[in-house]
Parts: structure tokens; C-alpha cells; sequence
């Protein structure tokens, strides 16, 4: 009986964590998989800073949100697919529509841009992604056998790129995207093949990338990734 009890909380707990109506907003704000700012999920809810940092840390009590730290920011995200899905459920029983994220920033930076030295953007994040899904990387940025093999063949020499004073790879969170993108040595060394392949050219005077037409091409037949 006491386990039960102890289930029975635990489940009004989150009901209630998810159930205040500033609360809400700042969760279903995340659904789209974006991280953000204590400011922005305040003004998203509507409410002060103080007060959105006190909704924030509710959450992430009842295991809701997860917070990356990036240098001197801290982003808000959902903490995995089981919080979309009832998300997901209960917005379906109430027949609220979904409003996707539109990013403000320029369209070109939007698309694809050097985040110091590696691919961040729409095409850095979904490269990210098919990395991901090709199992070329573990959750930790490791590389899989068959992600040392992948690198190889398009020109990463992965013993170098390791020896680096650097951090290997790791997930840098794209400003534009609020997901991440690849970083770390793997990171510079993808974007230094892909300068050289040709697959990007570098705009003068930005930090904007464009994507060629053999790159599309190029990317397509490597990762089977259609940009």
C-alpha cells in the first residue's frame, strides 16, 4: 500500500507541475525540441524573471526539464521524448494547435554559418542529427567503428583530428536552431573537409556558408542526407 501511495504522489506531483498555466506555456514552448533562456520561457509565460525561475526549478525537480549551461547562458530544454509525448496527449485532448519556432535571425546565418570553427545552422544541426542516426557517434560524441570509418572516407584523419588540445566532439547548442550541432576538434576538422571538398564556400566579410550544388550532391551520396 505505501508504494502505492508513494505512486500516487509522484504522479500528482508532475500533474501539478504541468498543470499551472505558466507552467504549461513554458513546457509546450519547448516542444519543438529547442532549448531556451530563463528570459525567454519568462516572457513566453508571461511572468517576471524571478517568478519564471521559480516555475523553471519546479520543473526541473519533477524531472521535466533538463538545463545545458553553454559559457555564461543557461538553455531550458525538455528532458526526453516521455514529456513530449504526454505533452503531446494532453494538447490533443484539449484541441490546442501547434505553433512551430520561427527563428528571427537573418535567413542566410539561419541556414548555414561557422560557430567559431565548425558547420552550426540548419546545416550543422542536421548533420548533427544523421551523424546521430547513423551511429557514427554515441550519446557522450565518441565515435562508433563505423563513425571512424565514415570520417575516414570523406577525409578526416581521426588520429590527428584526437591529438588535438582540444575536446574531441561535443554538442555545441546552435543559437538559430536551439538544437545542437557537432564541436570540439570533429567539428572544425568537418568543417575544414567540407571547405575542401567544395561541398560549402565562405562568404566575405560574414560568417555565412552556402551550400553548393556539389555539396548537396556530395552530402546526399555520403550521409544520404537530402538538403
Amino acid at each position: 500500500m505505501k508504494d502505492s501511495y508513494e505512486s500516487d504522489a509522484a504522479v500528482s506531483g508532475i500533474a501539478a507541475a504541468i498543470g499551472e498555466p505558466a507552467r504549461a506555456r513554458i513546457l509546450y514552448s519547448l516542444m519543438d525540441g529547442r532549448a531556451r533562456t530563463s528570459t525567454e520561457l519568462a516572457i513566453v509565460a508571461d511572468v517576471s524573471a524571478s517568478t519564471a525561475s521559480a516555475h523553471l526549478k519546479r520543473l526541473e525537480e519533477e524531472h521535466l526539464i533538463t538545463i545545458l549551461v553553454q559559457g555564461k547562458r543557461r538553455y531550458h530544454s525538455l528532458t526526453g521524448p516521455d514529456v513530449a509525448s504526454v505533452l503531446e496527449g494532453l494538447r490533443v485532448l484539449a484541441g490546442v494547435p501547434y505553433k512551430p519556432f520561427v527563428s528571427s535571425a537573418p535567413r542566410p546565418l539561419c541556414a548555414a554559418r561557422t560557430c567559431y570553427d565548425h558547420i552550426a545552422g540548419t546545416l550543422g544541426v542536421m548533420l548533427h542529427d544523421r551523424f546521430h542516426e547513423l551511429r557514427w557517434l554515441t550519446k557522450t560524441y565518441d565515435l562508433t567503428a563505423a563513425g571512424s570509418t565514415g570520417f575516414e572516407s570523406f577525409g578526416i584523419d581521426i588520429e590527428q583530428t584526437r591529438s588535438r588540445r582540444r575536446r574531441f566532439a561535443c554538442a555545441c547548442l546552435d543559437w538559430s536552431e536551439r538544437r545542437p550541432h557537432i564541436g570540439g576538434a570533429l567539428g572544425a576538422a568537418i568543417l575544414s573537409a567540407a571547405l575542401k571538398r567544395r561541398w560549402v564556400s565562405q562568404e566575405l566579410d560574414t560568417r555565412a556558408l552556402s551550400l553548393t550544388t556539389r555539396g548537396r550532391r556530395e552530402i546526399l551520396s555520403f550521409f544520404g542526407l537530402a538538403i
